[in-house]
């Protein structure tokens, strides 16, 4: 996590103060449960609320990290901190809990946090993307395979097979987000022998999160593996966008390329160059982003009932992860917004290969239409079409109507409609409203 590829509103989430107030919040509300049950005084956490507000009501990280130095131990060292904040009436605080209670609870509550985030980062992208592939809903270009040219797609199409897939995501992030959103205040080993289980309930409530059902003193760590994973899926489909951006930016293809500012450079070399910068980068931090996923499976093993094994993982891929994604796909949302389209690029591209991309057209009326068998039908085409390849023709069109085998079989005019570009465009509607529903 570096400045660099960092917005300030994810980032805070992971800041010290954000976690101590959300480690604050946690044991006063378990405190005001055990009021509720009679095990503390009434009025014990409005207390100690006002004693911490007298003190400046804000923890000293650096004093945490004093008292750490000799405790060891991160939540014993902040307890102690409180402490000195507030006063005698902190022997109440923590009672019958132990550190994961407060560690994990804390994590799950920053993990919901930062899905948030990451929720209408990515409600904005499709926002955009559906706005760009109704912009270009029926602007002809050529599809391809394998990079090489196959059959007439649009350009709303390909940014509506990417709208369909970050949807996907978006659906993905909720569910992993739900399963996240849990809180455990069990005690050691889980057993709620020393915290009653109405503790639990009523910090989930309070912090709007689920109860974990059973938790062996952590929560099971396949719900931080389902979370960083669906994280995964979305840097490889930022990663899918941005490798076809990548691709329509080439020299050679020129179809769309990323918007390149007045007093931009390209190289430091090379004053003519405009370089797909954004998409690139895109890419470089996908590869952080899943990077995470394999160390989120690994964390799922634990040794019996505690362990922390997983604990520094954490530490390190909860920020990173969150606020990369983040800042991904802010980016890519600009990527979109101002993606410059070259229209009359893909029309050139298209007719490249001198019609070559209605061959499948050609072959099925062979089949169908002149009853020529399969394999004599695909000898006819691909004869034809080496032709183009190799150069002796540029036009497939007229090589077909002087083709005898073909000439015999098909009239000038059925050929001509069989180079029919409509032909192509006629289901683009249809796959929109299956789309965006509408």
């Amino acid at each position: 996590m570096i400045p660099r590829y960092s917005r300030p509103e994810m980032v805070k989430i992971w800041s010290q103060e954000n976690k101590y107030n959300i480690w604050f919040d946690i044991e006063i509300y378990a405190l005001e449960a055990l009021e509720e049950l009679g095990v503390a005084p009434k009025g014990t956490a409005i207390r100690i609320r006002e004693n911490f507000l007298k003190s400046g009501g804000k923890f000293d990280a650096n004093r945490v990290d004093e008292i750490e130095s000799v405790t060891k131990h991160d939540v014993i060292a902040f307890l102690t901190h409180l402490a000195e904040l507030v006063g005698e009436n902190s022997r109440f605080v923590h009672y019958g809990m132990t550190s994961s209670d407060v560690l994990d609870t804390c994590l799950s509550a920053q993990l919901a946090q930062a899905s948030d985030i990451l929720i209408d980062d990515l409600e904005r992208l499709l926002a955009a993307l559906k706005k760009r592939a109704f912009e270009h809903k029926n602007t002809v270009c050529v599809g391809r395979s394998h990079g090489i040219h196959a059959e007439p797609v649009t350009f709303g199409l390909k940014l509506a097979r990417f709208y369909a897939e970050f949807e996907r995501s978006l659906k993905r992030l909720k569910v992993a987000k739900e399963e996240i959103s849990v809180c455990a205040i069990s005690g050691a080993v889980g057993t709620f022998a020393n915290v009653d289980p109405f503790v639990q309930k009523y910090v989930a409530e309070k912090l709007g999160l689920d109860e974990e059902p059973i938790s062996s003193q952590v929560i099971p760590r396949d719900r931080h593996a389902a979370y960083f994973a669906a994280l995964g899926v979305i840097a490889s489909s930022v990663e899918n966008l941005a490798i076809e951006v990548r691709h329509l930016q080439r020299t050679e293809v020129l179809e769309a390329e990323e918007f390149f500012s007045k007093g931009q450079k390209g190289s430091s070399a090379m004053p003519h160059k405009r370089n797909p910068v954004l998409s690139e980068n895109l890419t470089g931090l996908a590869r952080i982003v899943r990077s995470a996923v394999v160390p989120a499976l690994e964390n799922v093993a634990l040794w019996h009932e505690r362990d922390i094994s997983h604990s520094s993982v954490e530490r390190m891929i909860a920020p990173d992860a969150t606020v990369t994604l983040d800042f991904a796909l802010n980016r890519l949302v600009g990527l979109i917004d101002n993606l410059v389209v070259h229209e009359k690029n893909m029309q050139k591209n298209l007719d490249q290969l001198g019609g070559l991309v209605f061959s499948q057209r050609v072959l099925l009326a062979l089949i169908f239409d002149a009853k020529i068998s399969r394999e004599d039908a695909y000898k006819i085409v691909q004869t034809n079409a080496m032709k183009i390849w190799s150069g002796e023709s540029k036009s497939f069109l007229e090589l077909l109507k002087n083709d005898p085998e073909v000439s015999q079989k098909l009239t000038p005019q059925k050929l001509e409609e069989i180079f029919d570009m409509t032909y192509h465009t006629k289901n683009v509607d249809h796959i929109f409203k299956q789309v965006f529903k509408s």
